[in-house]
Parts: C-alpha cells; structure tokens; sequence
C-alpha cells in the first residue's frame, strides 16, 4: 500500500516504514505527527483518488531527528563584467519513519467516478423539458458540416490532399503546400 501526500508543503509517494527527509517540522524529536492532505491512496486492489484530498485518510509518521543536508554552493557570475559571488547553504531537515496509513476516508473516488455521470443527467435533464427550444439549435450543426470537412482536411496528409484536389479537379497543386490545398479544397 502507498500513498500520495503533502508534507510541509511537498508531495511525497510514502509506503509504510520508509524513512523521508522533509523541511525541518517544528515537532519534537520522538514525538509522532499526523499528516491529512492524501491526494491518493493504492492498496494493491483499488487506487481512490481525493478531489483535492481524500476525507478521513491520514498518514501518520514519527519524527526521528532533525538535520542538516548536505551543503549546496550557490555561484553566480556574469561573464567580463568581474562580478562573481559565492554563497551557500545547508538546508534545515527532519526525517521522518513512515508508522501506518490509514485509509479510513476512501469515499471520496466514489465522489469523483459518478461525477461525470451526474453532469451528462443534468444535461439530459435540461435536454428533455426544454426540447422544443433545442430543436432549432441542432439545425445549426448541420449546417456546420462544411467545416466538419475541413477538421478532415487538416488531418488529412499532403499526398491525400492532392489526391482529393485532383479527384475536384484543381490544377497546380504540385507547388502547393499543405495550408494551400486546405484551402483550395475548402472552397
């Protein structure tokens, strides 16, 4: 089982007992610390997806120490122009054990997988009472199909745009590009 959660401000994919170094915590050492904000949860079988997070999941951890990383040297230069400056840093860390998962709030994929659904009904809810005033609007697509020709044509390659073109009878397409013969077609 793994997990997708947001730890002092980054994502991390945790698996229970892995150990992770995150920004330094204002917790104690020893002491444990509940993080809420899983993004996804995986057992292996099902994968729930939150919208943004997932309700009730939480993942719970125990603060082992707190660190230094290692040191990283900051350079800038600007070529002939003399100016050099060097600084550094050793980042503020604490490491984390990875103590239980808990996937008590896994509802929320529920949510979200019959959300699409639940808009297409309330399309064809609106459809059905107002289908008299709807019926006027579908003529406009059929008028639409001329342009439904050119989204062909611009899938189409440039061997069978000359094909088409010469099936049409347009002459000169030998130097004509791609855009060219779109738009001698289209006419």
């Amino acid at each position: 089982m793994y997990a997708i959660v947001e730890i002092a401000g980054q994502q991390f994919k945790v698996v229970q007992d892995q150990k992770l170094f995150v920004h330094r915590l204002a917790d104690k050492e020893g002491s444990k610390v509940s993080f809420d904000k899983v993004f996804l949860l995986d057992d292996g079988k099902k994968v729930s997806i939150g919208a943004p997070a997932i309700t009730g999941a939480s993942v719970e951890a125990k603060v082992v120490s707190h660190l230094k990383g290692d040191k990283v040297i900051v350079f800038k230069k600007k070529r002939r122009k003399g100016y050099r400056v060097k600084n550094g840093h050793r980042q503020a860390l604490t490491e984390l054990v990875i103590e239980k998962i808990q996937a008590t709030g896994s509802k929320a994929t529920k949510a979200v997988e019959p959300s699409a659904p639940k808009t297409e009904t309330k399309a064809a809810a609106k459809t059905t009472p107002a289908a008299k005033k709807e019926a006027p609007k579908k003529a406009a697509p059929k008028k639409a199909a001329p342009k439904a020709d050119k989204k062909d044509f611009a899938s189409m390659t440039v061997a069978q745009l000359k094909e088409a073109a010469t099936a049409k009878g347009i002459e000169g397409i030998s130097g004509m590009k791609k855009a060219d013969l779109i738009a001698a077609l289209s006419k």
